[in-house]
């Protein structure tokens, strides 16, 4: 998607950009802008950039000090647009490692790979069926053909209108998934986005499934950072970013906005108000209604009612263990996991990330995660936790007796909930007030990307905007394609829902 057209860079006096929010979406914005010659301030709460990807340091029980972060996240191929704006200070990406295989075991013996699955459509979709143990020929004629139509030919936003009213489990069940296959991988895959499948919108999942399957061909395989997230990636795009003029105003939460006689916005922090020509508001849920309810005369009545609407996923809980003995070798560095309680997924930290692997050589021990998603909020967190460690113990017996070095427990509840038939009240990047415009995760956009792809493309959505105001050229976007690439599969979607 071709970015606006317009001059390289700015001439004359540079308009002046506020950029709220500093994870990805928030510095695809600046980069996106900065790289024009705009002025811009970004303005984070938080002291390290990075939003729901940043990374702190904190002293463990052993004296040595490590970098936590709200945990794993996987660098999938298919995120052109995040990986392009990785590029900016690492043209290799070699601040990213691949990770060989995205493996996934059910707590009743059976386990999938993606490893061995082809990645050109169809055969990908067709290799995940002949290759995985809980997805048989004969589930594939049991299957709602009519009823699967939309897996077979997504079109983008059009998925919206057909499966947004539907949520994932119903979307599953109408079609005759098979249940084993559907606990394996798509109960997998829907929690990635923190919530539970029957409140998750189908049209996510079935975009998800093209976005993976037969809309690209770079398959589930996915890279990871070599170091934590500041040292790997923030940092150095922070430093890009100063390089470009851009004033990194960390640590200083914005309270309200305002539009400002004669045009433009008005930003107030704690310790001062600034005039700015243009307004990216790159914001999770709750800190994007907590600035639009204190900033009442930002944009009209009916889009700050569908800012207030806006819902977030449950809770979720990481816990990083240091324990004083290692993973058995043959352990993935990643697994997925479903039918073991509140355990998601396990990560193995010291099989890829350097701060960790020096800790573990060190110690002899090894860095391991816990995810549990879409956690009941009334549920006793400590109770979560023990559980959490305890299906770990089933699922690697060998750390039933390691002794716990140390712990990190980190509870969040801030990821948007894509819920069934919130999409056309879901805001976009554009405002009633042409200053101001959205970036982030939640923001609805008709390009086929999701999650942290989502995040970087909508921050240069948001840049592009303000850029073809003022005649600027703006970022060209990639996405896999906005339709499935198989003519065939196409053909067969057609002629059945004819």
């Amino acid at each position: 998607m071709p970015g606006p057209a317009g001059r390289s860079r700015v001439q004359g006096e540079a308009p002046s950009v506020a950029v709220v929010g500093g994870g990805i979406a928030g510095l695809a914005a600046a980069t996106g802008l900065a790289e024009r010659g705009v002025r811009v301030t970004l303005y984070e709460r938080e002291d390290t950039l990075g939003g729901r990807l940043a990374g702190w340091s904190t002293e463990l029980a052993d004296g040595s000090t490590a970098t936590m972060s709200r945990g794993f996240h996987a660098f999938f191929r298919q995120y052109y647009n995040l990986r392009g704006l990785l590029r900016r200070v690492d043209p290799g990406l070699d601040a990213l490692t691949a990770l060989p295989d995205y493996p996934l075991r059910h707590s009743n013996g059976l386990s999938d790979s993606f490893a061995r699955v082809p990645r050109t459509p169809p055969w990908s979709a067709l290799g995940f069926v002949a290759l995985s143990p809980a997805f048989g020929w004969g589930d594939l004629l049991r299957m709602n053909p009519r009823a699967a139509l939309p897996l077979l030919d997504v079109r983008v936003p059009e998925v919206y209108d057909l499966l947004d009213g539907v949520s994932a489990r119903d979307f599953l069940t109408r079609i005759r998934f098979p249940e084993a296959a559907e606990h394996l991988a798509f109960e997998v895959f829907s929690r990635s986005f923190f919530a539970d499948p029957r409140e998750l919108s189908a049209a996510e999942l079935v975009l998800m499934f093209h976005i993976y399957f037969l809309g690209s061909s770079e398959g589930l395989l996915f890279d990871v950072p070599r170091e934590p997230f500041p040292t790997a990636l923030w940092d150095p795009l922070g430093r890009y970013l100063a390089g470009h003029g851009v004033r990194l105003r960390t640590g200083t939460p914005v309270l309200s906005t305002a539009p400002a006689p004669g045009g433009g916005v008005t930003v107030s922090t704690e310790s001062a108000q600034e005039r700015h020509d243009g307004l990216v508001l790159a914001l999770d849920t709750g800190g994007l209604q907590h600035v639009v309810e204190n900033s009442p005369s930002l944009g009209d009545a009916a889009w700050r009612e569908r800012i207030a609407r806006l819902r977030t996923a449950p809770p979720f809980l990481v816990s990083r263990l240091w324990l004083d003995r290692p993973a058995a070798a043959h352990r993935p560095g990643f697994l997925g996991t479903s039918g073991y309680g509140p355990l998601d997924n396990v990560s193995v930290l010291d099989r890829w990330e350097g701060e960790a692997a020096r800790w573990a050589a060190r110690s002899g021990g090894s860095v391991v995660e816990l995810h549990s998603y879409a956690v009941d909020p009334a549920a006793d967190r400590s109770t979560v936790q023990d559980r959490a460690l305890a299906e770990l113990h089933r699922v690697y017996p060998e750390t039933r007796d390691a002794k716990t070095v140390d712990a990190r427990h980190e509870w969040r509840a801030d990821c948007p909930l894509f819920e069934v038939g919130g999409h056309r009240d879901r805001p976009g990047t554009r405002t009633p007030d042409p200053a101001v415009v959205l970036a982030g995760d939640l923001v609805r956009t008709t390009l086929p990307v999701a999650l942290m792809e989502r995040a970087a493309t909508t921050g240069f959505l948001a840049a592009n905007a303000l850029l073809g105001q003022w005649g600027l050229r703006g970022q060209t976007l990639w996405t896999v394609p906005g339709r499935g690439r198989v003519p065939g599969l196409r053909a067969l979607a057609a002629a059945a829902g004819a």
